[in-house]
């Protein structure tokens, strides 16, 4: 056997597993065949057994499946990966019904498949590490827990118990795993993994699992008990509306449990590994195991960062400007334990920007999720102050000042002069480019742009861009600093826009559009929702603000002016000028835009009923197939342009910042997965019908089309 080493001695039979030239376990075809021979092996040797231990020689006890296997399935290898489930199971089935105690010995994590390695055993121990996890994550990749792990942890936590850890993917350590009963040991350090295990075997000859005794009762009840029914009665409707029928995998595994429940338990298996057969081959999957797992794991190895020899841990960081995204960056940086300079231009406004730390941590506080001590320890960390010299010392200082170039240009030459030698500065710009601001600087290569976005303490994407005389190993460090507070960086160029912004505008200006040509105003939010973004565009024009919508389209206008050029603003943006300059509707803020925001208690916004009367048209002929794809391929093409253009240098920074930047829907894997998944040539064909139709933003040059094929991952 090549991934399982079998030992017997003493009569314990010792499976470890420990797949060459890989630093996990996974359930490679070639680790499906060992496990076959391992276990014909124990039933050979049942009669000397007196256990068997399950152990790793990695740090981790398993990782889960074969994922760049599961990218090669085509859409007809179906029930081939069924055969290969129930091989697997039947193992499982053969190893926990042997008559002889089975222990799992974890040293580390087991997530996925590995968990479900673990469940075939009849007694956990784990090493009493909180950064170890454990659980089923395949809902988050588009597929469903199918190695017998929905059907297991239903009958061990009940139909409502085991929901969050099936349907949410919800991971947990060893000490709530002990508190649940999927696991039942814990030791302090893995060497005391194997004592512990042989212990209990030897109190313990004869084992079962819970499903296998007589008596054996689901916890909570099946799906017959009134209680359960009730609530089985509302949940698929409860999670469509949740999905919008987007994810094909919550549904599945919500069925899986229903069904099985109602079944015994190999016939529960074998549902588990139909409804899995029929997930993993689709695009949906596909799409998802390649950006949340492949492209993910890219971005947090540093494939998008600069070589550089030393690692950058920011021992005290500046922020320059208390408002709401300044305020943002400061919890965040103190909550990871980063000295912060809070810096406005009065105290009061510094300590109201602290304030907003001291309102999360209270809140954390309250729900349980932090205790005062950390509250109080957080807030230490945070100085709020007028003063410019307070800066002095910093490692990197970052402006998060309103979006006006000259008020920069002021922040930069007063804040850069106190920067710690060696230090470098940053600007919190979501469209100015970097280059032109760095004009400011003395040190132009230690200038780079730290795009945050708002709530900074909920997003998870941060933004980085190198402007044309931005080093190595600023980026380098912007990097290192960004993954050091616990965000997720991308690395782009320099150019209007970046990358995200510039693709959010295609968005929210597309449905601007949309409104222009008479389609009702409640029809394109509608199309925005049904597509998979989580707001509709024009509400979330409304949030960002119409006026600065204006702002940014006058400043381009003004630029391209003073580069002897004519800027020709999109349909999108003429209307929302309008809007803004003969309508006065400038936004949320302003307490109207799109919408009308009533100031009564409870009162819910609501579309302006003028909207028809302006821009309503009697004739005017839509499909929501129409709508819904131009807000989808709109953003795409124009990603596929930043990717021809060397703004954006690679398809997992593409991919994971349209995710978690700007809310493109994830069961598409994101802008250029949503081209890959859909297929180059039908990409293609569709982008021209919607040109035809709809105009310049959705043609791709040959330029770009040949990025497109260049750029098409492979497995």
């Amino acid at each position: 056997m090549k991934t399982i080493q079998y030992a017997l001695s003493d009569g314990i039979a010792t499976l470890t597993f420990d797949e060459p030239g890989s630093p996990v376990n996974t359930m490679c075809l070639q680790w499906q065949d060992d496990l076959d021979e391992a276990v014909a092996q124990l039933v050979k040797d049942r009669d000397a057994l007196r256990g068997v231990v399950l152990a790793s020689a990695k740090s981790t006890f398993f990782a889960g499946a074969d994922l760049k296997g599961t990218m090669r399935l085509a859409a007809d290898d179906g029930p081939r990966v069924f055969r290969e489930i129930e091989r697997v199971k039947k193992n499982f089935r053969t190893l926990e019904t042997l008559g002889k105690p089975v222990v799992a010995c974890l040293n580390g994590a087991a997530l996925g498949g590995g968990w479900e390695v673990a469940l075939a055993a009849h007694y956990r121990v784990a090493v009493d590490q909180p950064k170890i996890q454990f659980g089923l994550p395949e809902v988050t990749l588009g597929l469903i827990p199918g190695a017998s792990g929905i059907t297991k942890m239903t009958r061990l936590l009940g139909l409502v118990g085991a929901q969050p850890y099936v349907l949410e993917s919800k991971l947990f350590g060893p000490r709530e795993a002990l508190e649940l009963g999927l696991v039942q040991e814990l030791v302090a350090d893995a060497g005391g993994l194997r004592a512990a295990g042989l212990a209990w075997i030897a109190a313990n000859p004869q084992a079962q699992q819970p499903w296998d005794v007589k008596d054996y009762r689901m916890p909570g009840g099946t799906p017959s008990d009134p209680r359960i029914a009730g609530m089985l009665a509302v949940a698929p409707a409860a999670l469509k509306q949740k999905t919008r029928g987007l994810y094909p995998a919550p549904e599945a595994a919500l069925a899986a449990m229903v069904e099985g429940a109602q079944v015994d338990f190999d016939t529960a298996l074998r549902i588990e590994s139909r409804y899995l057969a029929r997930l993993i081959v689709s695009p949906v999957a596909r799409n998802m195991i390649n950006t949340f797992f492949f492209n993910m794991n890219a971005i947090r190895s540093g494939q998008s960062r600069p070589k550089s020899e030393t690692r950058f841990k920011p021992a005290k960081v500046g922020v320059v400007g208390a408002g709401m995204m300044g305020a943002g960056i400061a919890y965040v940086q103190a909550s990871r334990g980063v000295a912060t300079v809070l810096k406005d231009v009065s105290q009061d406004m510094a300590d109201a920007g602290k304030a907003y730390s001291a309102r999360l941590t209270q809140a954390r506080v309250d729900q349980g999720r932090s205790t005062p001590q950390e509250q109080a320890a957080l807030l230490a960390r945070i100085t709020p102050t007028e003063a410019m010299k307070d800066l002095q010392g910093c490692d990197l200082i970052i402006e998060a000042v309103f979006e006006n170039r000259e008020l920069k240009a002021k922040v930069t030459k007063e804040a850069e002069a106190m920067l710690a030698p060696g230090g470098f500065f940053a600007s919190n710009t979501s469209t100015l480019p970097i280059t032109g601001l760095a004009k400011a600087s003395v040190r132009p290569e230690k200038f780079v742009g730290i795009h945050f976005f708002s709530p900074v303490d909920k997003m998870k994407l941060v933004e980085i861009i190198r402007g044309k005389a931005t080093d190595d190993e600023t980026v380098a460090r912007a990097f290192d600093y960004v993954q050091s507070i616990g965000k997720i960086p991308i690395v782009v160029n320099d150019a209007r826009g970046f990358f995200t912004s510039r693709v959010f505008g295609t968005f929210v200006m597309e449905g601007a559009a949309m409104v222009g040509e008479g389609i009702p105003p409640a029809v394109v939010e509608q199309a925005g929702l049904q597509a998979g973004m989580p707001v509709g565009p024009l509400a979330v024009l409304d949030e960002t603000a119409l006026s600065l919508s204006v702002h940014v389209l006058d400043q381009t206008r003004a630029d391209y002016r003073a580069e002897g050029r004519t800027y020709i603003a999109t349909p999108g943006e003429l209307l929302v000028e309008r809007m803004v300059k003969e309508f006065d509707r400038n936004g949320r803020a302003a307490g109207a835009g799109f919408y009308e925001y009533p100031q009564e208690k409870g009162a819910k916004k609501f579309l302006w009923p003028e909207l028809a009367a302006l821009f309503g048209q009697a004739d005017v002929q839509w499909t929501m197939a129409d709508l819904k794809d131009r807000l989808l391929y709109r953003q795409s093409v124009e990603t596929a342009r930043c990717l021809a253009e060397g703004v954006l240098t690679s398809v997992h920074d593409a991919n994971i910042g349209s995710i978690f930047g700007i809310g493109f829907p994830g069961w598409t894997g994101g802008t250029m997965q949503f081209i890959y998944g859909t297929g180059i040539a039908a990409f293609l064909q569709r982008a021209r019908e919607l040109a035809t139709r709809y105009g310049p933003g959705f043609e791709l040059s040959p330029v770009v089309e040949d990025a497109i094929r260049k750029h098409e991952p492979k497995y």
